[in-house]
């Protein structure tokens, strides 16, 4: 097993990795919408912070040397399933392989974050 981490993505907010390979696949920690260079949010509306989410995946990806068109899995977490449209426009730009996927409602996300994904992406 390795252990994934990069600047480029927000730092673990507690005893956690960001990510993992393990075998012929990487498993992410739930990347929420913080800018990597403050830790702050993105911004406070969904488009903000899901675009925010998705930089955060495409630098663990390419960390790990591989890409979207890898992952085989996301786990997807919101704060309000109102926002499931919106979300789901900003991730198929992103995850155009259709990879399989479960999206939750949730009563609260970390520091009031409004989507989390976390996802499984075999190593090309």
């Amino acid at each position: 097993m390795k252990v994934i981490s990069t600047k480029k993505a927000p730092a673990a907010i507690g005893p956690y990795s960001q990510a993992y390979i393990a075998g012929p696949f990487l498993f992410t920690s739930g990347q929420v919408g913080f800018l990597p260079e403050t830790g702050e949010k993105a911004g406070e509306t969904i488009e903000e912070q899901t675009e925010q989410v998705m930089k955060n995946i495409a630098a663990l990806l390419k960390k790990a040397g591989t890409d979207f068109d890898h992952v085989v899995k996301t786990t997807c977490f919101l704060a309000d399933m109102g926002d499931f449209a919106t979300f789901n426009g900003i991730y198929e730009k992103y995850f155009t392989s259709k990879p399989a996927r479960s999206c939750v409602a949730v009563k609260d996300l970390p520091k009031g974050m409004l989507c989390e994904v976390e996802l499984v992406a075999y190593l090309k």
